[in-house]
């Protein structure tokens, strides 16, 4: 049995005994009860990182039907920043159930929607006259932002960048480059989507923001044209791609070249955005203005909840009905919302955020020295990656990176891969963790290391 104990105490979070607890093995008996269950009731293609049955979350830590309370460094894929049971999200949800569960905001509408709206209007970057749309997934919202661009510039192209993750939709999936599992049987895919190469340090061989941004225009102009394209869009740091952050000059170099030519620049901050990277939003590490920001995940602290905001000439441009959704921006995941915007503020999880990046940079890169294995530590704030490769080739290893969350994961500690080549840890985790799970769980990933 492994105990470890922290604070029982957790900023925006329940008082949930913070500690690293193995009773059984992982996964116990109850949570393989479910897994059983999961595989007679739920559709193949619903995978899981972690076979548990979660029954309290909250702080770091995740606890399981078998009592085991593991460390979580994944935040539900960068959902629960202000916690999985945050206390002003519990109350403002807990009103709002009591009031009303739904009328369709496109029916009959309601104050927290445009209060929704509002605050989205004056957070994302730029001093513009901006609108909002509300919708219930990252991948809707993109797809939304993409009618909006088309709509507005009466031009039909799209491109998106190598590595994306924008969905799983089939306008998204276009979007995405990673094959398998996202794209591989489900084509055809919707067409006037076309793909640029992306400013990659670590496997650019030294390239600069600024030539790699004239690469990818270059490859645009000459196979898409400009007078056909309605939109560029990219994640500022990508996600499922590999956390990879462009090259100092690459975002603002695109976002020029876009004003320059009426293209549309959509950020895509469904995982970067909301305090994640230590900023409200990762466009603002280098002071780009999109046309259009995309967001979801950490928006309403774990209940489904997606926006585009954007320039008002832009957003305005689709005719009244043309927008909207049974479901979109129901009134609890919108009560949950304002409530998660008050915990980012009044909890300074931002700056959490930079303490929590200063930790995982600080220690992984301590790892890095001694170990050629991690070919590259990099990210911004609370989301952190290492690219697992071979030391001799630096070729991506993607066994390795198996083995070491496996290794994690049965040692109680919750981490995600990711990565086009299937080569990246991401580290994720809550901003209300403490710094003494996120050393204990760091030193979990140096073990799975040194035991491979």
């Amino acid at each position: 049995m492994t105990l470890v104990d922290s604070p029982a105490t957790v900023i925006g979070g329940p008082a949930l005994s913070q500690k690293r607890r193995l009773v059984t093995a992982i996964p116990g008996p109850r949570s393989q009860e479910l897994m059983a269950r999961k595989a007679e009731a739920v559709a193949a293609g619903v995978g899981t990182t972690i076979p548990v049955s979660v029954v309290a979350a909250g702080g770091g830590v995740l606890v399981d039907a078998d009592g085991n309370s593991l460390i979580d460094l994944g935040s539900g894929i960068a959902v629960t920043g202000v916690g999985n049971a945050n206390p002003r999200v519990v109350e403002a949800v807990t009103a709002q159930l009591n009031a009303f569960t739904h009328t369709c905001f496109t029916v009959a509408p309601y104050d927290s929607y445009v209060a929704v709206a509002e605050r989205l209007n004056q957070l994302t970057p730029g001093d513009h006259v901006k609108r909002s749309a509300l919708f219930n997934s990252g991948a809707e919202a993109v797809e939304n932002a993409v009618k909006i661009a088309r709509h507005h510039t009466k031009r039909q192209a799209v491109v998106a960048f190598d590595h994306a993750y924008h969905g799983r939709t089939n306008l998204t999936m276009g979007l995405t480059a990673k094959n398998i599992p996202y794209k591989s049987g489900f084509g055809p895919f919707a067409s006037e989507v076309y793909r640029a190469p992306l400013s990659y340090p670590y496997r650019d061989g030294g390239l600069s923001g600024a030539d790699a941004a004239a690469r990818a225009i270059l490859q645009i102009e000459k196979q898409v044209g400009a007078e056909n394209l309605a939109a560029v869009i990219i994640e500022p740091i990508q996600g499922e791609g590999g956390f990879i952050v462009p090259a100092e000059g690459f975002l603002p170099a695109l976002v020029k070249w876009a004003n320059e030519n009426d293209v549309v620049f959509i950020a895509d901050e469904v995982q970067t955005g909301f305090g994640r990277t230590g900023a409200w939003f990762a466009s603002e590490h280098e002071g780009i203005v999109p046309d259009l920001v995309v967001t979801a995940k950490g928006i309403a602290g774990g209940l489904p909840l997606s926006a585009v905001t954007g320039r008002a000439e832009i957003m305005d441009s689709a005719m009244a009905g043309g927008l909207g959704g049974t479901y979109g921006g129901n009134p609890l995941a919108c009560a949950a919302a304002l409530a998660a915007i008050e915990s980012y503020e009044a909890d300074g999880l931002i700056e959490r955020a930079r303490e929590i990046g200063a930790v995982l940079i600080g220690r992984l890169n301590a790892l890095r020295t001694g170990d050629a294995r991690i070919g590259d530590v990099r990210g911004r704030g609370a989301m952190v990656a290492i690219e697992l490769v071979h030391p001799e080739t630096g070729e991506p290893d993607a066994r390795l990176t198996a083995d070491v969350a496996a290794y994690a994961h049965a040692n109680g500690v919750l981490v995600l891969t990711c990565g086009t080549y299937g080569n990246v840890i991401r580290f994720l985790p809550p901003l209300t963790i403490s710094d003494e799970l996120l050393t204990e769980a760091l030193g979990v990933v140096a073990d799975a290391l040194r035991a491979e």
